[in-house]
């Protein structure tokens, strides 16, 4: 199957300009693409998912990726589905972060002998002269046409500012400078980005003549994706050291039934024809795919140990209080007053709740038990003594547990 073929059946393709060129370019590896990333914070989370692994098999395909990082735009603001503006952030802290970013990239991306690349918009974006570039971009665009996009529609009511309007033409302005210094022919981006996509592609033809090699595509899920860096608790990070593996494996060990075969599918490098066997399956044969996703993600991101360990820690909440292979949460002497802890600090230390509100909340619900016995009494006390050497299990709800040790 070649791979525009192959995008299309694991259904990461939702619209595109000019098919059959993209599929030419992208089947004979001719394709020099880019996606966009911002630098908000210092880890990539698990809605970059996605876009990270399409660029992997463009990659193995022969195609060549460029990550770019937001570092001009991110000093303004996206109105792309979000209510409120960005905060902005220093340069300093921009270039921390997209470190942070090639770092763990690198485990998608082959970056060596220009393989692939990482670029920041900041290069042309922070030196420009708003005058020239009016002058010379600016007659490009029509407000009326931009302002029938969805991105900006969702901000007008609450009111959208001039900095925030600006956006659409800068990242138009990206793929036109990625063009003409890179030979970048292809962009790929979010459902929720298409206009600002179709703006890009149009700038280049109109600069450059129609018949400049431009083409878009958007990816069927990737606004879903984004959600899928949420969780009640925060996000989920690629940082081992905000997201540790097991949190991590079990993040995908709990996806809805309705969504393991499309994750799978999507998301993993498992062979097509082993992925259509198990549409068929349902009821416990999902939690062995479950499993699977799990397990391969965790692989993918942290490695095969750090999968293994995730996966037999896993199941050894179900194994007889077998808790060799728990995620640990370590306390010290400072933790404990007059030798003992309250069970809402507790909760909170193992990072199984985000406050003391919630913790009490779960303990008044019947969500908590320690090592198997239930606990309803917020007042609840745990004296440094009873905890056993071997750690006793913390568990909040039924997916969420930490093997607590002295």
């Amino acid at each position: 199957m070649k791979i525009y073929d192959e995008l299309v059946a694991r259904g990461l393709i939702a619209q595109v300009t000019d098919e059959e060129e993209i599929k030419e370019l992208i089947n004979n590896g001719k394709a020099t693409f880019y996606i966009g990333f911002d630098p908000t914070a210092d880890s990539l989370h698990v809605g970059h998912f996605m876009a990270l692994c399409l660029m992997k098999r463009l990659q193995m395909a022969g195609n060549k990726p460029i990550a770019l990082i937001g570092g001009g735009t991110g000093m303004i603001g996206d109105p792309s589905g979000r209510s409120d503006m960005r905060q902005m952030m220093t340069e300093e802290t921009i270039q921390h972060n997209c470190d942070c970013f090639k770092k763990q990239m690198e485990r998608f991306i082959d970056f060596s002998d220009g393989k692939a690349m990482m670029v920041n918009n900041a290069e042309w974006l922070m030196g420009l002269n708003y005058i020239e570039f009016i002058r010379d971009i600016g007659p490009h665009f029509s407000v009326n046409r931009m302002l029938t996009a969805e991105c900006y529609k969702q901000r007008m009511e609450k009111g959208l500012s001039f900095l925030e309007f600006n956006y659409m033409i800068m990242q138009s302005f990206d793929f036109y400078m990625l063009y003409k210094k890179y030979g970048c022919n292809m962009q790929f981006g979010g459902d929720d980005q298409w206009s600002n996509m179709l703006g890009g592609t149009e700038l280049i033809r109109r600069k450059l003549g129609k018949n400049a090699c431009a083409m878009t595509i958007t990816l069927l899920l990737n606004s879903e994706g984004k959600k899928m860096g949420k969780t009640q608790s925060g996000a989920v990070w690629l940082d081992p050291e905000k997201t540790s593996p097991f949190d991590f494996y079990q993040y995908w060990r709990n996806v809805a039934d309705a969504d393991v075969l499309k994750c799978i599918r999507m998301l993993t490098f498992l062979p097509l024809e082993q992925i259509n066997e198990m549409d068929s399956w349902e009821g416990s044969q999902l939690n062995t795919a479950k499993e699977i996703l799990a397990y391969e993600l965790t692989a993918l991101v942290h490695g095969e140990e750090e999968a293994k360990k995730a996966q037999e820690g896993a199941r050894a909440l179900f194994s007889a209080g077998n808790a060799d292979n728990m995620p640990e949460t370590k306390l010290s002497d400072e933790d404990f007053t007059d030798g003992s802890i309250d069970l809402i600090s507790l909760l909170c230390k193992a990072q199984l709740v985000t406050s003391r509100s919630e913790g009490r909340r779960a303990i008044e619900q019947g969500g908590v038990s320690v090592d198997g016995e239930k606990i309803t009494d917020i007042k609840y006390i745990v004296a440094k003594a009873d905890i056993p050497q071997d750690g006793m299990v913390l568990k909040r709800g039924k997916k969420k547990f930490k093997k607590i040790c002295l």
